[in-house]
């Protein structure tokens, strides 16, 4: 069969009809498009989550377990040093329990933000090099923190299941409630900073910072009775509860944390923390759209940014 040259193949590729893609759309209409490209493009989002799972796990010998190296590091940092050297545990029944609940729910909110806003900048490669919808990389990194919570919270049922205090009450639904907050208000973060992330290599840089602050801003190594003995529920004390990371914490503690439930005479949780969580949730939702929509504005202009 001849060859053909080159010559001909430009020529023919020039015939052939302008097809439009990641045309802009408008900013209250544009949703609907973006979700059915990313859906199109789903097989790809899965072997990108697959592919940061074993790029992040490759030549270990522990594998996944890995992921439960860093919480029960901060565990055991935790117990001895805030329970027992400050004294803490003998206040909070099942001192243990209750810092890796907090811990578990926290570390799968770092890691969606943090992968989140390397995302498109760690796969500039792809971005420069073919059209995909850009939001399935920092979905891919939420799947990858998703996949490594799963794991930590299968090992914190078994650790209550092995010490006896196995959550089965009602109670126990705040826990759906509280990981769908914290996986929709973190993927609305992550689209929002994986955008800015690429006009401004300093987002990575403040998001590290922010991190390092919000965890005092969450009841993980603390209880909330201490918040609400220090703050008496005045209008300072609505401000820390406004947070939804802190709502997920303390809603995890609620749906786990089995000793702290049933502690007669102490306020572990606020009131009406259940209409608290739904109200975060549909907060969270429109956080997502918001998220896209910006993203999908902004991302016009990545391949020539990187």
């Amino acid at each position: 069969m001849p060859e053909i040259s080159a010559d001909v193949r430009a020529r023919a590729i020039a015939a052939l009809p302008m097809e439009e893609v990641g045309k802009k759309l408008g900013f209250w209409t544009g949703t609907g498009e973006s979700i059915r490209d990313i859906v199109a493009h789903r097989d790809l989002l899965g072997l990108l989550i697959r592919r940061e799972l074993r790029a992040r796990y490759k030549d270990s010998s522990l594998g996944v377990l890995w992921s439960l190296v860093r919480p029960l590091a901060q565990l055991l940092i935790y117990y001895f040093a805030i329970g027992g050297i400050l004294g803490l545990a003998k206040g909070i029944p099942d001192f243990a329990i209750f810092v890796y609940v907090g811990l578990t729910a926290w570390t799968f909110f770092v890691e969606m933000i943090s992968a989140g806003t390397n995302s498109v900048v760690d796969n500039s490669g792809l971005v420069k090099k073919i059209y995909l919808p850009r939001e399935i990389f920092p979905l891919s990194a939420v799947g990858g923190a998703l996949f490594n919570f799963a794991v930590q919270f299968a090992i914190l049922l078994a650790a209550t299941a092995v010490l006896g205090r196995f959550p089965l009450n009602v109670d126990f639904l705040y826990a759906p409630l509280s990981i769908l907050v914290i996986l929709v208000f973190g993927t609305s973060i992550a689209l929002f900073l994986s955008a800015w992330n690429v006009y401004l290599r300093d987002v990575q840089h403040l998001v590290e910072v922010a991190i390092l602050v919000l965890f005092w801003a969450s009841p993980i190594v603390y209880s909330f009775k201490f918040v609400n003995v220090a703050l008496k529920g005045n209008w300072l004390e609505q401000i820390y509860l406004a947070n939804p990371v802190t709502l997920v914490v303390l809603g995890m503690q609620k749906a786990i944390w089995v000793a702290g439930s049933h502690q007669p005479g102490v306020q572990n949780f606020p009131p009406n923390l259940n209409i608290r969580l739904l109200i975060a949730l549909a907060v969270s939702f429109i956080l997502l759209w918001l998220g896209q929509r910006v993203f999908s504005r902004l991302q016009g202009n990545f391949a020539q940014e990187l």
